[in-house]
């Protein structure tokens, strides 16, 4: 199919289908090749390393078991894998899905007062909003009433805390963290290396490696030592609370439709693809009411992967990349209490660098969404709702049982409708 040629087809529900059939077993083993076999590779790579030291941030914040946070790993890397497998097979092009990380940000911070079953009750309310708000249309209605620059602010306050504790990380294990950020630095330096292999990959190869030297492992705990081999998941009986859905329900599927589904299209409509948006939005919604139960976090399209999905060959064969990510990341879920039991017996001060050089790139991006002005911007002043959002998000409040980032949206939409819209 030529690049010019469509590679979507409306139905009458408004629902995308592929212009094509899917490609056949010949087909997909021409299209196949290194390139595209080493892009899904590197998609995976980084998904496996700083994203998942956000999870295991998250876990340790709401004390969640070994075990527990195995299955959530194998959820949200197994689940997502068949997903992006089938997806990227029946569109052909790259359609990669992973976890919401914003999201699991949120939910690290909500686990200090909620328990895990209501946390889990909410995913699965999360999962059937996105759907309805996706199989409905109502999706562009929810974000014309929210703000671009709100939600982006609520994003970087939640961020910060990344960026923070990357700085005392380097000033409390100087060694160790501090390799890490040189390594970072000098291959984010280099535009030849930082296309080829993710810079935070580095950055975890170099920390280990001076964790070896130093002696800085520590000793594996009892829980961890018992985990198996391979994933066994474990599933959870949600439970229903009103704190936590109105806690965490809208600020999830904010940072599900409006920041990783809006990155990941804008990435693939920048290399040439023509992503079914609406198919992708009621799928992550199913997918994550399906997940929920294993403790896995909300689906959605994973901007940063799919980036490196099409940054190599051509057009028409990329969806290779996203079924190699797929298989790929069904092996990494797989191994889901070895990942764990890794990042059990490294210090906190490396989890906390891991973690901060992987958000770095999205705290910025979250700042420049937030607080730069934008060609349309005909304001007399800059808007004053970005940076109350930001403050109320990062002070940690809890009023009527409800977290600082929910009601950071709250005050940026009721500043933006009361001062910023009136100048």
């Amino acid at each position: 199919m030529s690049s010019t040629e469509a590679e979507l087809r409306p139905t009458a529900g408004g629902f995308e289908r592929p212009a094509q059939r899917p490609p056949s077993r010949r087909q997909l083993v021409a299209d196949f090749g290194g390139r595209y076999v080493g892009a899904g590779a590197t998609g995976v790579l980084f998904s496996a390393t700083g994203p998942v030291a956000v999870i295991m941030g998250a876990a340790s914040a709401g004390s969640l078991t070994a075990s527990q946070t195995a299955s959530w790993i194998f959820g949200v890397f197994v689940l997502n894998g068949l997903l992006t497998i089938v997806a990227s097979w029946a569109y052909r092009m790259p359609l990669s899905f992973f976890w919401t990380i914003p999201g699991t940000v949120l939910v690290g911070q909500a686990l200090g007062s909620l328990t895990w079953p209501e946390v889990v009750g909410a995913y699965i309310a999360t999962g059937i909003l996105i759907t309805v708000l996706g199989a409905t249309g109502l999706v562009a209605r929810l974000m014309a009433l929210i703000p671009h620059r709100v939600v982006m602010a609520m994003v970087a306050g939640a961020f910060l805390s990344f960026g923070t504790g990357l700085v005392r990380a380097v000033t409390s294990d100087v060694l160790v963290a501090g390799l890490m950020v040189v390594a970072w630095l000098l291959v984010t330096r280099s535009s030849a290396l930082a296309a080829r292999v993710p810079a935070v990959l580095i950055a975890l190869v170099v920390g280990l490696g001076a964790l070896a030297a130093t002696g800085g492992f520590e000793p594996l705990g009892a829980a961890a030592s018992s985990l198996p081999l391979l994933a066994a998941p474990e599933f959870v009986a949600p439970v229903w609370s009103w704190p936590a859905c109105a806690q965490l329900v809208v600020p999830l599927s904010i940072t599900v439709i409006a920041v990783q589904n809006g990155q990941g299209a804008a990435v693939l409509t920048a290399a040439g693809h023509q992503p079914p948006m609406k198919v992708v939005t009621v799928v992550c919604g199913i997918w994550s009411v399906l997940a929920a139960p294993l403790g896995a976090i909300s689906t959605c399209l994973a901007g940063p992967t799919n980036a490196l999905l099409t940054a190599v060959g051509e057009r028409h064969r990329q969806y290779t990349a996203g079924i190699t990510c797929g298989v790929l990341a069904i092996g990494v879920g797989l191994s889901g209490p070895m990942l764990v039991r890794l990042l059990t017996v490294v210090p906190t001060s490396f989890v906390a660098a891991l973690a901060g050089l992987a958000m770095l790139e999205a705290l910025r991006g979250a700042f420049v969404g937030a607080f730069m002005d934008s060609p349309e911007d005909t304001s007399k002043r800059p808007p004053l709702g970005p940076l109350i959002t930001l403050l109320v998000t990062i002070s940690s409040i809890q009023v009527a049982g409800l977290g600082a980032p929910f009601w950071g949206l709250v005050a940026g939409v009721v500043v933006t409708r009361l001062l910023d819209d009136h100048f």
